[in-house]
C-alpha cells in the first residue's frame, strides 16, 4: 500500500506551483443586518493530479486536471463570492469501478492525503471530504474512519450509486453504521442517472444528463433509502443531496402519500366511490412516515436557482435541512445574492442557510 504523509504532500502531491501567495482578490465579507457571519459551501469539486500515478497502466487510466485541480486561484474565487469555509471533495467515482481493492485503497488514500495537504496550508478556508471506495464496504468504513479520525475530514461523499447499485441494501450497512457512529454527513452527488436511464436516453440537446439526470439519481437514491429502510436501521444519518436534493422535494407529496398508507380512492365494479384503500403500503419498508426523514435525515443544498423554489424547498424540508452550495468550480451561478435578498426568510433563516446549519453538522468553529 502506499504510504504517505501530510508533510510529504505539501512538498510533492502539491508541488511547488502552488506555494501560497497574496491573494489578487478582495475578501467579500458576508453581512446580514449589520452582523458579519460565516458562510459554508457543501458544493466544491476538487481533484489531486498525484492519483494518475497510481491509476497508470491500470483499466482505470486517465488524465486528472482541468478547473477540478487545487490551487490558490481557488481562494480567489471564494474571497469574491464572499465564502469563508470550502467543504472539498472528489464526486466523479470512477473509481468505483475499481475491482482490485488495493488499487481502490491506494487510490482513495493519495487522493485524501492530497486533500489533507491543502486543508493544512489553507486551514480556515477548507475542510475535507473522503470520496470512498464504496465498492467495498468494509474498506469504505475504514476509509472513513481513517479520514475523520486521522486527518480531521468532516464527513464523506458518495454517488447516487455503486456500479449501477444503489446503496441501500443491507451489504452496504457496515459503511453506514461507520458514518452513524462517527456523526459525520454524507454528501451525494449524482452523474447522470446511468443506473436509471436507457443507454443514450437523455442524448439530445441541453446536457440532459446533467439538467434531468442527475437530479432524477438524487430522487431515485433518497428514494430507496428511505423506502429500503436504510433511514430505519440507522436512524441518525445525515445525508446532503446536491442540487436541491434533486427531485425529491419538488414533488414529495406522491412519495408521502404512497408509503404512508394514506391511501385512495376505492370504487365498485359500477365505478361507485366505497372507501380508501392503501396505496403500495406493503411495498415500503419504512417504518415510519416519510416526512420524517425528508425532514431530519435528508439535507439539499441550495441550487435551485430563484426565490420562488428555494421558499418551496424551506417549506418542504425545513430551514434546518437547507445548506448553501455553489457547485464551485464549475460556472454555475451562485445563489448567495438569492438567499440574501429573499422576501420569504427570516435573517435568522439566511444565517443558517448559508452557513449555521453547516457549521452544526460538520462541527465546524463558529469564529469568522
Amino acid at each position: 500500500m502506499i504510504n504517505l504523509t501530510r508533510r510529504g504532500l505539501l512538498g510533492g502531491v502539491l508541488g511547488t506551483a502552488f506555494v501560497p501567495r497574496a491573494f489578487t482578490q478582495t475578501r467579500k465579507e458576508v453581512r446580514i443586518n449589520g452582523k458579519r457571519i460565516k458562510t459554508v459551501d457543501i458544493h466544491a469539486h476538487a481533484s489531486i493530479q498525484a492519483v494518475e500515478e497510481v491509476i497508470n497502466g491500470t483499466p482505470l487510466e486517465r488524465r486528472i486536471g482541468g478547473s477540478r485541480l487545487l490551487n490558490p486561484g481557488r481562494v480567489d474565487m471564494m474571497n469574491e463570492w464572499g465564502i469563508d469555509v470550502s467543504v472539498i471533495s472528489a464526486n466523479q467515482y470512477w473509481w468505483y469501478r475499481a475491482d482490485n481493492e488495493q488499487l481502490a485503497a491506494d487510490i482513495i488514500q493519495v487522493q485524501d492525503e492530497g486533500f489533507a495537504a491543502w486543508v493544512e496550508r489553507y486551514p480556515d478556508r477548507f475542510v475535507a471530504l473522503t470520496s470512498v471506495a464504496l465498492q467495498f464496504p468494509e474498506l469504505a468504513a475504514q476509509q472513513l474512519d481513517y479520514a475523520v479520525n486521522q486527518l480531521g475530514f468532516r464527513g464523506a461523499s458518495i454517488g447516487g450509486h455503486v456500479n449501477g447499485v444503489v446503496p441501500s441494501g443491507p451489504e452496504f450497512d457496515p459503511f453506514w453504521a461507520k458514518a452513524e457512529e462517527l456523526d459525520v454527513p454524507i454528501f451525494i452527488h449524482p452523474n447522470g442517472s446511468s443506473n436509471i436511464i436507457a443507454e443514450g436516453g437523455l442524448d439530445f440537446n441541453g446536457d440532459l444528463g446533467n439538467i434531468i439526470g442527475n437530479p432524477l439519481e438524487t430522487a431515485f437514491f433518497f428514494t430507496r433509502l428511505m423506502f429500503d429502510g436504510t433511514f430505519d436501521r440507522f436512524p441518525n444519518l445525515k445525508i446532503v443531496g446536491a442540487h436541491g436534493g434533486g427531485y425529491l422535494p419538488s414533488y414529495f407529496g406522491r412519495a408521502e402519500v404512497a408509503c404512508s398508507a394514506f391511501g385512495g380512492p376505492s370504487l365498485n365494479e359500477a365505478g361507485d366511490f366505497i372507501g380508501v384503500d392503501p396505496i403500495q403500503a406493503d411495498n415500503c419498508q419504512n417504518k415510519k412516515p416519510p416526512r420524517t426523514y425528508l425532514r431530519n435525515n435528508i439535507f439539499a443544498d441550495t441550487m435551485v436557482f430563484s426565490d420562488e423554489a428555494l421558499r418551496h424547498l424551506v417549506a418542504e424540508m425545513g430551514i434546518s435541512q437547507v445548506v448553501y452550495g455553489t457547485d464551485m468550480p464549475l460556472g454555475w451561478p451562485d445563489t448567495m445574492d438569492i438567499i440574501l435578498n429573499s422576501v420569504h426568510l427570516t435573517n435568522a433563516d439566511k444565517e443558517a442557510i448559508l452557513g449555521g446549519n453547516l457549521i452544526r453538522i460538520l462541527k465546524l468553529s463558529q469564529e469568522v
